[in-house]
């Protein structure tokens, strides 16, 4: 059996295997192009996949690459696009494997890239969990670009998800005589797999969502306490503000206005008003 793994850059060396096996031109597209579907095709004398691997980029958020897997009688291809040292290193671990047919490394590589999406969803979910405590704790403005960014890359890791699920339903389904009816049970565990995750993304997605609501909440309440106090401000200030209102009428009928004691008499009717008010809103438990 002839492996040939290829990487990002030996594009010449890939459309020589393209002429000696008959691949289809479409196919060797889709390999030089990037940002495909996971998906499954079916050529003439082979298969051709597309399966979507995980890897951190330089700001170390989680991106997708591609990673195009040919199948045929006595020859396997694969082209790697992202770099990712995880990947590489379970290509080389099973190349090493000379025991193992074609169809049970694709199955193995098909199994490893599943199983690097768990570590991802661990880390959203320790993400929402700390969300979650600092909503309630201290809704800060920039939690939104968090929840939204959280969002963004869970959408995006579903439609991977779902897509690598219908890839391999289309495994477990069809008649291929390059893959073993043998390796359909573990192409159905790879598919419970898939389908666990999904269910976690939509948890977690359910989560953020949660979590939106309850920090908008937070804020209102916040703005609500805000005015309220100053609605408490400005009634208890009233009495005041009427008073000296009052008082500051240029007439001469105005009570106390040739009075010495006039300023302390309108003072002390102010702060009897006022006084009778708090006592009043206490009572009423408005504050």
């Amino acid at each position: 059996m002839d492996w040939h793994a290829l990487h990002e850059g030996e594009q010449p060396r890939l459309l020589e295997l393209a002429e000696r096996y008959e691949l289809h031109p479409l196919h060797i597209e889709d390999c030089q192009h990037q940002d495909q579907s996971a998906k499954l095709e079916e050529g003439d004398t082979y298969l051709f996949a597309v399966f979507k691997p995980v890897h951190k980029d330089q700001e170390g958020n989680s991106t997708f690459g591609d990673f195009d897997v040919f199948i045929g009688a006595g020859y396997l291809i694969t082209f790697e696009e992202t770099g990712c040292q995880s990947l590489l290193a379970m290509v080389e671990r099973h190349r090493a494997n000379k025991a193992l047919s074609n169809d049970q490394i694709f199955y193995r590589l098909l199994d490893g890239i599943v199983d690097s999406y768990a570590p991802i969803l661990d880390n959203y979910s320790e993400q929402i969990d700390a969300i979650e405590d600092q909503v309630l704790a201290n809704p800060e403005p920039d939690i939104l670009e968090r929840i939204f960014t959280l969002k963004r890359a869970l959408i995006e890791l579903r439609r991977v998800l779902t897509q690598t699920r219908d890839l391999t339903g289309h495994l477990m389904r069809a008649e291929h005589e390059l893959i073993s009816p043998k390796l359909t049970p573990y192409f159905r565990d790879v598919y419970d797999h898939l389908s666990r995750h999904i269910e976690t993304v939509e948890m977690s997605r359910d989560l953020l969502s949660g979590a939106l609501d309850i920090y908008l909440s937070s804020v209102a309440n916040r703005t609500n306490q805000t005015m309220k106090v100053l609605t408490l401000l400005s009634t208890i200030a009233l009495p005041s503000v009427a008073m000296s209102s009052f008082f500051g009428m240029n007439f001469e009928t105005m009570p106390w206005i040739h009075n010495p004691n006039g300023l302390i008499y309108a003072g002390v009717a102010s702060l009897t008003i006022t006084a009778c008010l708090v006592v009043l809103l206490k009572w009423r438990e408005w504050i």
